[in-house]
């Protein structure tokens, strides 16, 4: 049994310190707390199987101790061992009872799909999966009770050790679950423990999220759904407790009155105290004791806030308390932070710690080409996160899955703030598949109640299995008041029914960004946009097989279009309500090729530095807002060129459609009336602008398949058609950008008026002189 190396205290110091604390100064140093002498050798005969694609983690993988950190950040012992490396492996039939053979070698915790787990086999619902090793317990655990613990095994898990059940089935793909096998065990021999799983995957009716019955090769198709993740996927460990144990930390900060609101949970602690601990640096900020099991509070004095830039943890200690003596003891950690909802100059917004900041952030679906639902390592699983801070971004979307721990941990670290979504089942389900899903998301939430990186529960997708979300936002809403709730994301699509409620109205719009807005009482977000897609050669999970919502021709057009679209957000979308946005997506996906990097982590596509530009930029102007632009309602006006060498040119109307030409005092008269318009409040929007011909009244600018016309018209298409949002040019000037297309403006292009798309891959949307061509002098009117 090997004990991480203890930091050495101050000079002078003399306090104990307690075996907790040290169990979080290593796991905050990132020094492993693995038990080795736990761990059976590999046998010679096991090898992975080639993987489809390999990141630069996938030779890092330890045959015989994989993911060999402390998989539990908030809740740490000193003594531990990890059941992780190779294990005896069978599948049988799903009505079969155990095998009396296990003939083949599987690297636990990689699922059986994948190529790092030695298998790499199809797994069906008519399948079970069979799991067997051995193992002793170390002496020095002696007269402690001994926990088995899973991270998440997806999804109906049976244990028996020494051919004796532990506990009951655990039915759920997402959640941790643990068994006391302290009854079952051979103290000082050899024990044995079997495990089977079955997964029906998407013919069952519980949360499966993105997974589907597909070849375990690439393939062409499968569209936004991939391989299936059958069996044990996270860490298997041993440890010892007392009896008495505490098992659960709730922690939530109050910054009003700088203290830290605790409940100590726990088995066997009838009449016992707790007593928690904050400290920074060795030194305590504060402590309380109270009940175990019920709510108490730790002085915080000037709590330092979590946030983004600044994501300063505490360390936390939590001792349970048998009178004077201390049964048990925990490290944990904390960060101060609040979120909430707030009217920020008249808008309803997301507040972090009381204040508005723009949460710009990815679509994370979680997946690998070497372990599919299991990261190769820790560092590995560490990379997405750290590359989503490279990019400038300050929030990620966990799409359909729910990741371990330590994901959370390095979220936390790292300062991003989190959405979580609770994983979608295929249809809607019956009641019993209902009491599974909402049993298995109240165990979800109860696991990571306590990270101060997740802000938000986003309880359905797009409608898939949809049942009852009014209910269900109020209820997740009751059960953790702390942070925000998304009823449905992407009401707007695919069918989903809006429950209504929880804290936003959350969109999707490809390419985007739409024009979602504020309600009454929730916040206006933007929960997809983007899909912009570009294949690597060399770096596709199926040549040829990729797909994008919006494929763009080289790696230029794509840095244009997608800085594009953060400027046109921060531009004409942020003025306008919308809090936070999530692009599709951080990584390739299998056949999706829409991540910023390629599914297999090697290449980055986009230019770091300038899309880190875009993210500080629009969060910056959350922060500190510009004056909206404004222009003179109910009065003739002429729109003037600024591109230098084209600005005696002016925008016209000559046969419906829509021009520059050049006008000066001697133009003729009609030339004149031609070139003025009046400037009306938004047909779509009152708080963007219509321009309407000074000769052609009832008739406006209107963009048409992207051509712009003079045109009268009515109803919804012809009024968001009409209808312009200005933004702020240079030197004055002023870019007009569609209503109902951001971040696509108005420009000149060979004397012709277009709707031009930054990045875009037509003539009209070059690049050259792009924020030139389309801005705009608003001047007196050539006919009054």
């Amino acid at each position: 049994m090997r004990r991480p190396l203890a930091p050495v205290p101050p000079a002078g110091r003399r306090r104990r310190w307690t075996a907790a604390v040290l169990a979080v100064a290593a796991l905050l140093a990132g020094t492993a707390l693995t038990a080795p002498g736990a761990a059976t050798a590999a046998p010679a005969a096991w090898t992975p199987k080639p993987a489809p694609m390999t990141t630069p983690w996938t030779s890092q993988v330890p045959v015989d101790n994989p993911l060999p950190e402390y998989p539990r950040p908030q809740l740490t012992r000193p003594d531990w061992a990890n059941l992780n490396g190779i294990w005896d492996f069978a599948v049988t039939s799903a009505d079969a009872g155990r095998p009396t053979a296990f003939p083949e070698r599987i690297r636990v915790p990689f699922v059986a799909e994948s190529a790092l787990s030695g298998i790499q086999s199809r797994i069906t619902e008519n399948d079970t999966l069979w799991y067997k090793r051995t193992f002793t317990v170390p002496a020095s655990w002696d007269g402690r009770r001994v926990q088995l613990h899973f991270g998440a095994s997806d999804w109906r898990t049976t244990v028996w050790v020494n051919d004796r059940q532990a506990g009951t089935t655990h039915d759920g793909g997402y959640d941790a679950f643990s068994y006391d096998i302290t009854d079952l065990l051979n103290r000082g021999g050899t024990n044995t423990v079997v495990v089977s799983v079955w997964d029906p995957t998407q013919t069952g009716g519980q949360a499966v999220g993105k997974q589907r019955l597909n070849d375990v090769q690439p393939h062409p198709g499968g569209g936004i759904f991939y391989t299936a993740a059958s069996g044990i996927w996270q860490t298997v460990w041993l440890e010892p407790t007392a009896a008495a144990r505490i098992t659960r930390l709730d922690m939530v900060p109050d910054l009003v009155n700088n203290q830290l609101k605790v409940t100590v949970r726990g088995a066997g602690t009838s009449g016992h105290q707790a007593r928690v601990t904050v400290s920074t640096g060795g030194a305590t900020v504060g402590t309380a004791t109270g009940p175990a099991g019920t709510e108490f509070t730790v002085p915080v004095p000037n709590a330092r806030r979590w946030t983004p830039d600044d994501p300063f943890l505490y360390d936390v200690r939590a001792d349970l308390l048998s009178g004077s003596t201390t049964v048990d003891s925990v490290g944990s950690y904390t960060g101060m932070r609040t979120v909430g909802l707030a009217r920020v100059d008249g808008v309803l917004r997301p507040v972090l710690n009381g204040q508005f900041v723009f949460q710009t952030g990815t679509l994370d679906q979680g997946y690998w080409p070497d372990g599919i639902y299991t990261a190769p390592t820790d560092a590995a699983l560490r990379f997405d996160l750290q590359k989503h801070k490279d990019l400038g971004f300050n929030m990620v979307r966990k799409h359909i899955k729910v990741e371990p721990q330590r994901w959370f941990y390095w979220a936390d670290r790292l300062g991003l703030l989190v959405w979580q979504d609770m994983p979608s089942m295929e249809r809607t389900p019956d009641a019993a598949g209902r009491a599974q899903w909402e049993t298995e998301y109240r165990r979800v939430i109860d696991q990571h109640r306590s990270s101060p990186s997740l802000v938000m529960w986003v309880n359905q997708n797009e409608g898939w299995g949809q049942y009852d979300q009014a209910r269900i936002a109020n209820e997740v809403k009751a059960y953790d008041p702390s942070r925000l709730v998304d009823n449905m994301s992407g009401v707007n699509c695919c069918g989903a029914v809006d429950g209504g409620n929880g804290d936003v109205v959350d969109h999707h719009v490809y390419v985007g960004p739409g024009t979602t807005v504020p309600d009454a009482n929730r916040a206006a977000v933007l929960g997809e946009y983007g899909g912009l897609g570009f294949e690597v050669a060399g770096h596709e999970w199926y040549p040829g097989g990729g797909f994008s919502y919006e494929d763009q021709p080289d790696l230029a057009h794509l840095n244009n279009r997608f800085v594009g679209l953060l400027d046109g957000i921060r531009e004409v979308r942020l003025p306008r309500g919308l809090s936070a946005a999530v692009y599709t997506e951080i990584t390739d996906v299998e056949n999706e090729a829409n991540g910023l990097l390629t599914y297999d982590r090697q290449v980055v596509k986009v230019d770091e530095a300038r899309v880190r530009a875009a993210n500080r930029a629009l969060i910056d102007a959350s922060r500190s807002p510009a004056a909206p632009v404004t222009l003179p309602t109910g009065q003739f006006r002429s729109l003037r060129v600024t591109t230098p060498g084209y600005t005696d040119r002016y925008v016209r109307h000559k046969d419906g459609a829509v021009f520059t030409e050049v006008v000066h005092g001697g133009s003729e008269a009609l030339l004149k009336a031609d070139a003025t318009w009046r400037i009306v409040p938004g047909l779509a929007d009152t708080s963007c602008y219509s321009f309407e011909s000074r000769n052609y009244p009832g008739e406006y600018l209107r963009h048409r398949d992207s051509r712009v016309y003079k045109e009268g018209g009515s109803g919804d298409l012809f009024r968001a058609d009409a209808t312009f949002c200005p933004v702020r040019g240079a030197n004055g000037g002023v870019r007009l950008s569609a209503y109902n297309f951001p971040g696509q403006y108005l420009r000149h292009y060979g004397a012709e008026v277009w709707l031009a798309v930054p990045g875009g891959t037509r003539a009209y949307d070059s690049p050259a002189l792009f924020t030139e061509d389309t801005t705009w002098a608003v001047e007196a009117p050539w006919t009054p």
